[in-house]
């Protein structure tokens, strides 16, 4: 199961993560109470190992503030939150040395989006509200298959992702609000917690840049 873990503002955020296991960690430079300054970002991610993917989230920004905020950080991926589309992501693509891994995250509301519809390394389904902790119904759904590589978000904690995992089947799993203490405050105990939880509901799966390689 591989394991992105969002949202991080601190050293201590990013070694516990590393420390527990996580396959991604993400920054967030769009607007929201996890918002991370540029200059910390660059810090941080330069204190990930090269085997965990760093993550820029953006969410209707101007093409050349997310290619400029990407290069000044040098996250390894960007994932795109908002109402990008796959003019928007070619242009992003061509603009960014090549090798970066492109997540696309869609809010589910009825229909599911399907793997690939903007050329996407990794396809993200979270809430219809992101960022709020919330859950959503993941029965009567058509979802990828395992085999895709696309990660489950939107209200998962330590107690319910591995229930989730089994559900929805998900290649991996997003979290941000559920390893909170408060809003946009990391809790260390939360963040192992749910490691341990989400590895236990399956098996390790190939990070993204093994899939655009």
């Amino acid at each position: 199961m591989f394991v992105k873990v969002c949202g991080l503002r601190t050293e201590c955020d990013v070694e516990v993560a590393v420390e527990a296991g996580a396959d991604a960690i993400g920054f967030v430079f769009a607007e929201s109470p996890r918002r991370v300054d540029p200059d910390a970002a660059a810090r941080l991610a330069a204190r990930v190992p090269d085997g965990v993917l760093t993550v820029g989230v953006f969410r209707d920004q101007p093409l050349d503030d997310v290619r400029a905020l990407a290069d000044a950080t040098g996250v390894r991926a960007v994932q795109l939150h908002g109402h990008e589309d796959l003019a928007y992501f070619d242009a992003l693509r061509a603009a960014l040395p090549a090798g970066r891994t492109f997540i696309r995250a869609a809010s589910v509301r009825d229909e599911a989006p399907a793997f690939g519809e903007r050329g996407e390394d990794v396809l993200l389904l979270d809430a219809p509200v992101p960022g709020a902790g919330e859950t959503w119904d993941l029965t009567g759904k058509r979802l990828p298959g395992p085999e895709v590589r696309w990660l489950l978000a939107g209200g998962l904690t330590p107690g319910n992702v591995a229930a989730a995992a089994r559900t929805a089947r998900p290649w991996g799993v997003d979290v941000s609000s559920g390893i909170e203490s408060s809003r946009g405050v990391k809790d260390p105990e939360l963040i192992r917690a749910f490691l341990a939880a989400a590895r236990g509901a399956g098996p390790v799966a190939r990070g993204p840049r093994s899939a655009s390689a």
